[in-house]
């Protein structure tokens, strides 16, 4: 076995963003490492995620999910390497999926570590597609919104990592059109060429609204939102009677320092019993089994595509993470440290 690393790089927050993060509210340290405790392994982080939700952990208030500390190591999903073992089941040269992310090495208790296999995937994969924002959009669709055979479906945010795989599991179980919104004209062209989608837009290019309204001339049944405020308004515009969405994020929304306005039809709600959900992927942790199953079938027959948008080195943890927040990834956004 080789010798153990010494210290570990790990980023933290210095300070509380105000808007938009700034590099003066992060530091990359360094930080000791010792041999893990009883029940603990050492793991080497080969991939971290960045996510939207983080920059509301930033924040000082009472949310779902804890804030991060400042100055301490931030945390969110990996995978990696044991390269230590102190816990039964583990062995070095296993490769774990954990949440003690922005780190080079993480001290993981090992109930709170998931084998996971680099022959059915590769590995950054069990932080997209196979991972949280999968099982989000597996959730979301399935569950949260009700989604069933026939229904049109609407996604904000489409070229991203949960987007992408709502629009393509929605044609995959029989959606009778997929319309996407996304940043680019290039993440447009993504959409329908490759994932599928009837039909995609830049919400750039024109009022949400009038864009929506075009792509889908018969209405809505589902609304996947990631996105909030002016792309919610418009998909309550579009809803068929009994409509579905799954209030998802609301990325719009995270760095504004003002109050940012509602929809402003919120009374079309009523008339056609619209049904409106915000989910957690936390609350859906039982569907992980068959979401696995599915998904990894999906894979393995081609229907199901994903893509990552991979940044290499810890040091640029921060850039990262702002690209994410400004739409610079297509897919998931990982930080890889396996160079």
């Amino acid at each position: 076995m080789s010798a153990l690393p010494t210290s570990s790089r790990e980023w933290h927050l210095v300070a509380r963003p105000h808007g938009w993060p700034e590099a003066s509210d992060f530091a990359l340290r360094e930080a000791p490492v010792a041999a893990p405790g009883e029940g603990r392994v050492l793991v080497r982080n080969l991939h971290f995620s960045v996510d939207p939700y983080m920059r509301g952990r930033m924040n000082d208030v009472k949310s779902y999910t804890p804030p991060f500390k400042l100055d301490h190591p931030m945390d969110g999903g990996a995978v990696g390497e044991v390269v230590a073992s102190n816990a039964e089941g583990f062995a070095v040269g296993d490769h774990v999926l954990h949440g003690l992310g922005w780190r080079e090495y993480a001290d993981v208790p090992a109930k709170h570590a998931v084998k996971v296999d680099a022959s059915l995937a590769p590995l950054s994969a069990y932080l997209g597609v196979l991972g949280m924002t999968g099982l989000t959009a597996y959730a979301g669709l399935f569950d949260v919104a009700s989604f069933k055979e026939g229904d049109a479906v609407f996604v904000s945010g489409a070229a991203g990592a949960v987007g992408s795989q709502v629009g393509q599991m929605a044609k995959i179980k029989g959606a009778s059109r997929v319309i996407g919104s996304a940043g680019s004209d290039e993440k447009v062209k993504l959409l329908t060429e490759e994932y599928g989608f009837d039909a995609a837009f830049n919400y750039k290019n024109g009022p949400v609204r009038d864009q929506l309204a075009e792509a889908a001339p018969d209405g809505i049944d589902v609304y996947f939102d990631n996105v909030g405020g002016e792309h919610l308004e418009a998909a309550i515009s579009s809803f068929n009677v009994h409509g579905r969405a799954t209030i998802c994020g609301m990325i719009a929304q995270y760095n504004a320092t003002e109050p940012t306005p509602a929809p402003r039809n919120l009374a079309l709600v009523i008339g056609k019993r619209l049904r409106l959900q915000g989910m957690l992927v936390g609350d859906h942790s039982a569907l992980q089994p068959q979401f696995v199953q599915d998904v990894a079938g999906w894979l393995a027959s081609g229907e199901l595509k994903y893509r990552e948008t991979k940044v290499e080195g810890i040091e640029n943890g921060y850039d990262a993470f702002v690209g994410l927040l400004r739409g610079e990834n297509t897919g998931k956004m990982i930080v890889s440290l396996d160079a």
